[in-house]
């Protein structure tokens, strides 16, 4: 089942306002877990980390930035 375009704008909004933080929280506890690696090592681990936290939802961002394409307003 498709989402509508409200109900995506209103998940994307979720995940980013409490979804990103846990992650960023998560991703910062894992990595301390190791001993601290080079700064270009480190540098990688962070923007890998980065792109994969958005990789599942990119259906739900996908055309939330533009207008309803319903023309439908809010």
């Amino acid at each position: 089942m498709a989402l509508s375009y409200k109900a995506r704008r209103r998940w994307a909004l979720v995940i980013l306002l409490i979804g990103l933080p846990l992650y960023i929280v998560v991703a910062l506890n894992v990595v301390a877990l190791f001993d601290r690696p080079s700064i270009l090592v480190e540098l990688a681990v962070y923007v890998g980390l980065g792109v994969l936290w958005a990789i599942p939802f990119k259906f739900v961002f996908r055309g939330v930035g533009q207008a309803d394409p319903d023309g439908r307003d809010d």
